[in-house]
């Protein structure tokens, strides 16, 4: 894979991550959000801790992360699971607290295994090769710079399956731009159309966006 991509370099290739690595442009995002890990703003809740020494913020994740499960999900949208699954990764951890959480027990409580990045690369690959369509990030905002870092590790390797970008919808808009180019799909909860609900059921009020 990481042959053919240097031999291809004028066609544009899909899934986009691919162009990014080729170009370089997704070790400059790594290191653009790993530096944001520092004083912490990858969320609306900019908690401005410094990650990059463990502290901790509202998602209780600091550049250490876990994961609670990866498995090949049949019961996700139809065109994300086809056939064969999407390749579901869940994160512990979250940058809400909703108070109806089906996930409680790893978003809120932060049940899961600690992994490094190269773990994290493995189980993409093992995903890719059990046959699913592509690789399904659950809750993926606060663990953004791990997760492209990974990415970055897994492609040479031969990961070349679509990213899924599981959200929900908590996320500033300069970060979806920041991801411009790396991810094709994005599966967004729509939850709530009152900032006031929000922050009574998930502790999220209104987004003020920023530039990166």
């Amino acid at each position: 894979m990481p042959d053919k991509l240097k031999t291809s370099s004028n066609k544009k290739l899909y899934p986009s991550y691919l162009n990014a690595w080729r170009d370089g442009s997704l070790e400059k995002t790594i290191d653009k959000t790993f530096k944001l890990l520092e004083n912490c703003s990858l969320c609306p809740r900019r908690c401005k801790v410094n990650r990059a020494k463990n502290e901790l913020g509202f998602c209780k994740t600091g550049q250490n992360f876990k994961i609670y499960s990866y498995l090949a999900h049949h019961g996700e949208e139809p065109p994300i699971s086809g056939i064969k699954g999407s390749g579901t990764i869940f994160f512990s951890g979250c940058n809400m607290a909703c108070s109806y959480c089906q996930n409680y027990i790893f978003s809120q409580i932060g049940e899961g295994k600690d992994v490094i990045p190269e773990e994290l690369a493995f189980f993409m690959l093992k995903l890719q090769n059990l046959g699913c369509h592509n690789i399904n990030l659950v809750t993926p905002t606060h663990v953004l710079a791990q997760i492209l870092k990974a990415l970055s590790l897994a492609i040479p390797k031969g990961l070349h399956i679509p990213l899924v970008y599981n959200t929900s919808g908590y996320v500033l808009a300069g970060m979806i731009k920041l991801l411009d180019g790396i991810i094709d799909i994005y599966l967004t909860d729509m939850r709530y159309a009152d900032s006031n609900i929000s922050l009574k059921y998930s502790s999220a009020g209104s987004i003020s966006l920023c530039r990166l």
